[in-house]
């Protein structure tokens, strides 16, 4: 997709979301920052004009599986979302690429 934003996030809550306030998800680099998460929605979709934008970091989660050799360790990787609060009337349309 590009540098900064890895892919939109599309879930049930999410949808709900984005019919109620008119905000999207998407998954960023951990590094990027809200100018930069701005910026690149705005380039992807010129259609749109980013109002705000709130980003949060997952805690890693302790995970395990049994295997043949034994109980496998490890967690899991944390990661940076962003929510994306657009102008009224505006929406994106994540599927009309397909």
């Amino acid at each position: 997709m590009s540098k900064v934003l890895i892919k939109p996030l599309i879930t049930e809550k999410l949808t709900r979301i984005q019919e109620t306030y008119n905000q999207y998800c998407f998954l960023v680099v951990r590094d990027a920052s809200k100018p930069e998460i701005k910026a690149e929605v705005e380039r992807l979709y010129p259609e749109v004009k980013v109002v705000k934008v709130r980003t949060l970091i997952t805690a890693s989660k302790p995970k395990g599986r049994f295997t043949k050799s034994g109980y496998i360790s490890g967690r899991s990787a944390k990661v940076k979302k962003a929510f994306i609060s657009l102008k009224e009337g505006q929406e994106i349309d994540f599927f009309s690429e397909i």
